[in-house]
């Protein structure tokens, strides 16, 4: 009785770490680019300037994107004005 009480119990927590991991990758798939949010060194890529991640030398980039949850780019608000789903 014991030995199936403990079997029980370490099954229900494999099940929850399971659960709990596919969560964020489903979450991972609605991300958008969201172009001059990204701080200096802190960009996901570019269009242009330069190859790739951590790259941008200055802040707010129009060029460089930072990948964001799906629907809040527009809405961001920086010292240079929102967020935007194009390079500019």
């Amino acid at each position: 009785m014991k030995n199936s009480i403990i079997t029980l119990a370490i099954a229900g927590s494999i099940a929850s770490a399971l659960a709990s991991i596919a969560v964020p990758a489903s979450a991972a798939d609605s991300k958008e680019k969201c172009y001059g949010v990204a701080l200096k060194g802190q960009n996901d890529c570019a269009a242009g300037k330069h190859d790739c991640a951590g790259k941008s030398a200055m802040s707010y980039d129009k060029m460089s994107f930072k990948l964001v949850p799906a629907g809040t780019c527009t809405s961001m608000k920086t010292p240079q004005g929102h967020g935007s789903l194009t390079p500019a």
